[in-house]
């Protein structure tokens, strides 16, 4: 049974440890692989009446695609690591910390800490291959405020925000990218903080700064995910204003002990490894597109089912080898593809698609996809629920195996060869009796 139903706003409930600590004890459960996997896959049903209906009624249908949505078991691995970040906010942020921290933040002076530095990170990966999609949807298992009425028998009062999703802005501003996180605070608590960020038409990009550090210390946000952070690196090349914002980002982080991440294309790539100090803050996951192996075609088996044509066509190697050469393995554009085959099927009056069908639609969407990528990870090499091997209690050398032997191949030899004769003897009588029987021994003198 799950600890919070599944909602966006619930009532603490708390775990025996660790004690002294509300927001730690309160924290939802960690979700074993297969339960997040199947919470958050999505399949729209196929219509009943789909065999009566026209093929402009089944064109209607074809948008109903980009509704689904297949799990693959790199998802687990970004859940796992979100959810890890949240919890070390809490691990590193005592009661009494946060209270220093924000005086400190009032006052305008540094606050002296000796806790453990929050988590920051960040997840690249190539366009269409679903990491904002993933990143909703391992968010959406966890509720994102928990609301705090008592903790141990006494009167506690307050609400605990999980985790805030923002975007970087265009022009890379720091006022910009602060009224973004509290326009996304206002949302997760239902306050009116932008309302009265607005009346204050002089508030200055520090001011808003100290802001968004204050309450985020005073809802307790465990993590900010700050989306396409790729504008940045877009936004430096033109007017080099990515440093008051990166800089903003570090000083949230260490000041606040809120974790930071930031989420993107392979382009941000560039900013981090310019950046110093940014280099050790921002690793993480970087994603590359499906191999074409045996992942692959569990994915394209998922997707099969949903043909809206008048006939399904089978999945066959060619079908699916050419799906593969022009989307690269890209989940977004496997999906396209295939829906605009369907749709030119059935606007040329087809029963079914076929590989021309196909590649009139590839030409129509003129998807082009590099060939190489930088380094990375393919979501098809992530594998998660794998039991380890047991550890033998003493190593033992094993011979190498070959799995042909090595050599010249062994001639065939007769019964009467010298070769088989002096293997098989067993003594020197032996050995003389077989020679003499060949006619292979002279005796010279006498006997």
């Amino acid at each position: 049974m799950d600890k919070y139903v599944k909602d966006q706003t619930v009532g603490a409930v708390y775990d025996s440890a660790p004690a002294g600590n509300p927001f730690l004890a309160a924290m939802p459960d960690l979700l074993p692989p297969a339960r997040f996997l199947k919470q958050i896959g999505s399949s729209p049903p196929l219509p009943q009446e789909l065999p009566a209906m026209t093929l402009e009624e089944r064109r209607r249908l074809l948008p109903s695609l980009s509704s689904l949505f297949v799990p693959l078991d790199y998802m687990y691995a970004i859940y796992d690591t979100l959810y890890r970040a949240i919890a070390t906010t809490y691990t590193t942020r005592t009661m009494i910390d946060g209270i220093r921290q924000i005086n400190a933040i009032f006052a305008g002076r540094e606050l002296q800490s000796y806790a453990t530095q929050a988590d920051s990170g960040s997840i690249l990966g190539v366009p269409g291959i679903g990491k904002t999609s993933t990143i909703r949807r391992c968010l959406s298992v966890m509720p994102q405020t928990i609301e705090h009425t008592e903790y141990q028998g006494q009167p506690f009062y307050c609400k605990q925000v999980l985790y805030l999703l923002t975007e970087c802005p265009s022009d890379c501003s720091v006022k910009t990218l602060g009224y973004n996180i509290i326009t996304a605070l206002d949302r997760a608590i239902g306050s009116g903080y932008m309302d009265s960020l607005s009346a204050l038409r002089s508030s200055s990009a520090s001011a808003i700064a100290t802001q968004v550090k204050i309450l985020c210390m005073t809802h307790h946000v465990g993590l900010i995910i700050v989306d396409e952070i790729q504008n940045a690196v877009v936004t430096a090349r033109k007017n080099r204003q990515v440093k008051p914002l990166i800089k903003f980002l570090v000083e949230l982080t260490n000041d606040t002990s809120t974790a930071v991440y930031f989420v993107g294309t392979p382009l941000a790539e560039e900013l981090f490894i310019a950046q110093e100090h940014l280099k050790r803050r921002t690793r993480g996951i970087r994603l590359l597109p499906l191999r074409p192996d045996g992942t692959y075609r569990e994915f394209l088996q998922s997707i099969w089912p949903y043909q809206y044509t008048p006939q399904s066509a089978a999945l066959t190697d060619k079908l699916a080898n050419k799906l593969y050469d022009h989307s690269g393995g890209i989940p977004a554009y496997i999906i396209k593809i295939y829906q605009e085959s369907q749709a030119q099927a059935l606007i040329l009056g087809r029963s079914s698609i076929d590989e021309k069908i196909m590649q009139r639609a590839i030409d129509i969407l003129a998807i082009k996809v590099p060939k190489t990528y930088s380094g990375g990870t393919h979501i098809s090499d992530f594998e998660i629920g794998k039991e380890l091997p047991e550890v033998p209690p003493e190593p033992q050398e094993v011979p190498r195996q070959y799995a042909n032997k090595r050599g010249r191949r062994a001639t065939q030899r007769d019964d009467a060869d010298l070769l088989v004769a002096f293997r098989e003897s067993r003594g020197t009588q032996e050995m003389i009796k077989f020679l003499e029987m060949h006619n292979m021994l002279e005796r010279m003198g006498n006997e």
